[in-house]
């Protein structure tokens, strides 16, 4: 009897044949359908999905209200241009962010496509508004791949390689990451330094901050630190930037996840589960601010397309209805206590953090393995066993949990055996 061929193999073979080795792939299998926490492979094999299109998935593979939004959108029209031809749709969700946004200053909003987009946006916004040039990002933060964001990026490995020359007028300061020293104290202290060394205040434009390191490893900043930038900022008259990519749209347990340090940024950008995975980004910022630039100064022909809008008000009634906010919540103390107890039995854990369902584990150093292939391990581990998992951090050292907001108790106690044995497992081969 013939042996019939793996679909994924075969694929496998026409991606190495087809698309250039420059685009990385986590794992080694090929989609074919999702829902809600959980993912199929062209195999056939099932998956609890702790990547969710790294972060893209807050309600979930296939939602039954964002298919229905999106078709019922798509049979009247898939696209005209706003610039060309407005819509309800890109309004009526503008005005639901700007409702939605920490602060009460009013605010306005616009789409691009992608999150790079929305942050080159932005400093585009905080330069117009200020006059200035400069811009300062943190050590450790990830704002996209286009050139003025990867020179923002602090990550230098495999983002920046030799894609340069970056873009001038951008610098970098230490971000709070206590586990590695980086106090709230130390921090602005080194900022002040770069002020007086490097860029005066009054040549800066734009602060841009992650209130959850995304890329950079799930790192909170604490509150005072936000607190202590909003008061720089006001003092020196930059535009605060919170980047909301990856920590926005609920992950954390509020709509945004500077939300809790009582801070209201100039501007914030979003994307990834802005529009369940369709590409939609935003700058969502003061009105003032906003409406610098003059017409014709922002836009981008795919901006705010038709179809994503639509599914993007979908994704906010389904955060609304399913309350998906406070299930960020219980799933968040269900993995803090779920990775204390790895902790508590695995020493080569180094430190649990996060906030909410933005959780992490931060791996270190054993004495014949890198903390890196450690993580490596443990992400090959558990898909042999069903968890898709995505590592995080400068030295990719850190398990990083992105899964599904919507998915169940059941599923969830699941993947975190798998994942579990999956760290045993990846452990014991470490000695």
């Amino acid at each position: 009897m013939a042996i019939a061929a793996s679909q994924t193999e075969r694929l496998r073979e026409l991606r190495n044949a087809e698309v250039p080795r420059g685009v990385g792939n986590t794992h080694p299998i090929f989609a074919d359908r999702g829902l809600g926490a959980k993912l199929w492979d062209t195999d056939g094999k099932e998956y609890l999905d702790f990547v969710g299109g790294i972060g893209c998935l807050n309600v979930g593979h296939s939602h039954p209200r964002v298919i229905r939004a999106v078709s019922e959108q798509l049979q009247r029209f898939a696209h005209t241009c706003f610039q060309v031809a407005m819509y309800e749709g890109y309004v009526e969700l503008a005005a639901r962010l700007n409702r939605l946004a920490p602060g009460t200053s009013p605010k306005k909003t616009f789409f691009v496509s992608t999150g790079a987009e929305a942050v080159e946006n932005a400093i585009k916004i905080a330069r117009s508004f200020t006059n200035r040039p400069a811009v300062i990002a943190f050590h450790h933060s990830f704002h996209g791949r286009t050139l003025l964001a990867l020179t923002m990026t602090g990550k230098n490995a495999p983002y920046k390689q030799n894609f340069g020359p970056f873009v001038g007028e951008v610098y970098h300061a230490p971000y709070p990451y206590e586990f590695h020293g980086w106090t709230t104290e130390r921090a602005l202290g080194a900022l002040h330094d770069l002020f007086e060394s490097a860029v005066a205040p009054s040549r800066t434009a734009a602060i841009i901050v992650e209130p959850v390191l995304g890329e950079g490893g799930f790192v909170p900043a604490p509150a005072e630190f936000l607190r202590a930038l909003r008061a720089i900022t006001k003092e020196h008259g930059i535009v605060l930037v919170a980047d909301e990519i990856q920590s926005g749209y609920g992950r954390t347990g509020t709509m945004f996840a500077i939300e809790p340090s009582g801070v209201e940024p100039d501007l914030i950008t979003v994307a990834k589960s802005i529009a369940n995975g369709l590409p939609l980004a935003g700058v969502i910022g003061k009105a003032e601010i906003m409406d610098a630039p003059t017409s014709g100064g922002l836009g981008g022909t795919f901006g705010g397309n038709p179809l994503a809008c639509a599914a993007a008000l979908a994704v906010l009634d389904i955060i609304e209805d399913e309350c998906l906010l406070e299930r960020a919540g219980v799933i968040g103390v269900k993995l803090e206590r779920a990775f204390k107890e790895f902790a508590r039995r695995y020493p080569a854990i180094g430190d649990v953090r996060g906030r909410g369902a933005m959780m992490a584990l931060e791996f270190v150093d054993q004495q014949q393995t890198t903390a890196t292939e450690i993580v490596a391990r443990i992400t090959h581990e558990a898909r042999a066993r069903g968890l898709l998992l995505m590592p995080a951090g400068v030295k990719r050292n850190i398990i990083r949990v992105l899964v599904p907001l919507v998915i169940g108790d059941a599923d969830l106690a699941t993947a975190l055996e798998r994942l579990d044995a999956a760290i045993g497992a990846a452990l014991a081969r470490a000695h």
